[in-house]
């Protein structure tokens, strides 16, 4: 589920009418709270990708537009990047307090710290959409939400309320440009991805990209017989073990042991994988 950069990704894009069944290859824009408690099911969704707006004072393009050509009024709420402490946000703080648990007191130490101001309007808004993320992510499904320094550290907090800070993974550190002058600071060229899992037995699909040429080069400077480029490395234990000193092929152990099992020898060895 991909937020239009917003906090409010969820409205049929053919108007009013029933949500599909089937949201597979369907976009809906409006308020994606309402349509996460009306149609989502719990634990359905794989992967979510979080852009929402950073409390941070910009506004930002309507994308789409009503059947007569008019703004949408959702999207103008939406892209607005104004968070105001006001009755209705105070009457959605009471309603996230009274849920109870870990976010009803972050979200009440949030109030005691930073006081009734926008930022608490804005991390009241945000509280509710995280729970229902979590709602209907999968036991193996991961989350990742993109934020800037602006409410980052908060953010933080509050998802780890929702998720819990054992399924924090990573913060991912994204830079958005090259650096400009800035006159009293350093630029502000980057923003912030923070990854969480919903449960220990996540999904994860490891990400590979080619090296350098120059790093081949270097660290890869010997080639088989087939072509391919290896490299040599220490076979012998940086730290004492002495449960790997073992003569191995007639080679003594060295003084801190091998760095590898008697097992793992042999299979590199019938691999060979082993230079003597």
């Amino acid at each position: 589920m991909r937020d239009a950069e917003d906090q409010y990704a969820l409205r049929t894009a053919k108007g009013a009418g029933k949500v599909p069944k089937d949201h597979v290859n369907t976009l809906y824009y409006g308020d994606n709270l309402d349509i996460l408690r009306r149609y989502m099911k719990d634990e359905t969704v794989d992967l979510i990708y979080l852009d929402p707006p950073f409390n941070s004072n910009q506004n930002y393009n309507v994308l789409f537009a009503e059947r007569d050509g008019t703004k949408s009024g959702a999207q103008i709420k939406a892209f607005e990047d104004t968070w105001r402490w006001d009755q209705e946000a105070a009457a959605e703080y009471q309603r996230v307090v009274e849920t109870g648990g870990r976010v009803s007191q972050v979200m009440q130490a949030f109030r005691l710290f930073l006081g009734e101001n926008d930022m608490l309007a804005y991390l009241t808004m945000m509280a509710p959409r995280l729970a229902e993320l979590r709602r209907v992510l999968k036991s193996t499904g991961s989350i990742y939400l993109h934020c800037d320094p602006t409410a980052s550290h908060y953010l933080k907090v509050l998802m780890d309320a929702v998720f819990g800070p054992q399924f924090f993974r990573n913060e991912i550190t994204w830079k958005r440009s090259a650096g400009h002058s800035d006159a009293k600071r350093w630029s502000p060229v980057a923003d912030t991805l923070l990854y969480y899992s919903k449960a220990e037995a996540l999904t994860w699909n490891p990400q590979y990209e080619p090296h350098a040429e120059d790093y081949v080069r270097s660290k890869y400077r010997y080639v088989d017989p087939d072509g391919r480029r290896y490299r040599l490395d220490n076979m012998t234990s940086p730290n004492p073990r002495p449960n790997m000193m073992y003569e191995w092929k007639g080679f003594p152990s060295p003084p801190k042991g091998w760095r590898y099992s008697r097992e793992t020898m042999a299979e590199l060895d019938a691999q060979g994988r082993i230079r003597y």
